[in-house]
């Protein structure tokens, strides 16, 4: 099984989601970001080195959001989603096809992965929202 941590950022009632690009699999699919943790990180560690590969901005990570173990045909994984805050810079797409600040009742407006699919129906039915 593979681990991977992805963030759930929050600006106001808004979370960040970014959209997969075309090269890779899951293409154009929309997800939080994140990614796998490598040999010897915490989830924590592996999500501010990834938010910070991808967006290229660095994170406050809180607590954990929800857990969801999703099998796609080449892969398990054992997704961990983290509440987490821009401490510094702006988010820049280096490697998603598209980015969007929306909120919990717009995700039925997007397609995203399925262990993400997961993830938004809890977010969907839950009225926390960070400010």
């Amino acid at each position: 099984m593979t681990e991977v941590a992805a963030a759930l950022i929050w600006q106001g009632n808004r979370f960040l989601i970014c959209r997969r690009p075309d090269n890779k699999a899951r293409a154009m699919l929309w997800e939080f970001v994140g990614g796998k943790l490598e040999a010897g990180e915490s989830g924590a560690e592996a999500l501010r080195r990834e938010v910070k590969e991808e967006l290229d901005i660095d994170i406050s990570v809180g607590d954990i959001f929800a857990e969801v173990i999703h099998e796609y045909p080449d892969i398990t994984v054992h997704l961990t989603l983290y509440n987490a805050a821009v401490i510094n810079g702006a988010p820049r797409m280096l490697e998603h096809s598209a980015m969007a600040w929306i909120t919990p009742d717009e995700a039925v407006d997007y397609e995203f992965c399925p262990a993400d699919d997961e993830i938004i129906a809890i977010l969907i039915g839950t009225d926390r929202m960070t400010d």
